[in-house]
């Protein structure tokens, strides 16, 4: 499951619904909000058509090239909202950013308790990490439907917690910037946000976010790793 056309499909199949849940928890929060926009535009549904519409360099193009030129996939995506309600509801704002990450966790737990049911059934392996890019592999290897499932589940947690960590950082355009400003008090919440509307502030944002995620996710995924061992 590992050569390159399988690989990219395992991988932009994976990408394709972790991001699209991501979206569809932002859109439902937000619509649970009081912000209709994104169900208006048809934003709030797990079908990735309105987002791969919205979104396409950041939900196709740059995940194929991404992982053709890296082994993994990067990309982006958004759902419209009424920035005006964002300003009136910053607290609601929050909690609509959150939602995409909490999303991401949500699915990289599911993958690990998977992981972990079906070796304790058996049914897996532990895999040489020094050899392999997978956490587990299917008892007695080959090229099985429960290979290419240790395979995916790999993937699905993987990519998981990049979502979930890398979009927590707390600079523009990441979630993160909205939900600290959601939770500062008063001006300093306002101010934040007046300075996220700042092109070179959003540039700097994600500069900053990429020197500094290598530093957050060594721990995270040595912590992976004894979770599932």
């Amino acid at each position: 499951m590992t050569g390159t056309a399988q690989g990219l499909i395992a991988w932009y199949l994976v990408f394709l619904f972790s991001t699209t849940f991501h979206e569809f928890a932002h859109a439902y929060l937000a619509y649970r909000g009081g912000d209709v926009t994104a169900h208006e535009t048809g934003h709030v549904t797990l079908n990735p058509a309105p987002h791969l519409r919205r979104s396409p360099v950041g939900m196709i193009v740059l995940p194929i090239l991404s992982y053709l030129q890296l082994g993994w996939m990067m990309g982006f995506a958004s759902v419209p909202f009424n920035s005006e309600w964002g300003r009136q509801n910053p607290r609601r704002q929050a909690l609509m950013s959150l939602a995409g990450p909490s999303a991401n966790l949500l699915l990289a737990l599911l993958a690990l308790v998977l992981m972990r049911t079906l070796l304790a059934a058996h049914v897996f392996q532990y895999a040489d990490l020094g050899t392999s890019g997978s956490y587990v592999e299917a008892v007695g290897g080959g090229r099985s439907p429960l290979a290419a499932l240790a395979f995916v589940l790999g993937v699905m947690l993987k990519l998981n917690v990049v979502l979930f960590l890398f979009n927590l950082i707390p600079v523009p355009p990441l979630d993160g910037a909205s939900v600290l400003a959601g939770l500062l008090p008063g001006q300093f919440g306002v101010l934040y946000q007046r300075m996220r509307q700042l092109p070179a502030f959003e540039l700097l944002g994600l500069l900053l976010a990429w020197r500094f995620f290598p530093y957050l996710a060594a721990p995270a995924f040595r912590a992976v790793s004894a979770l599932i061992r």
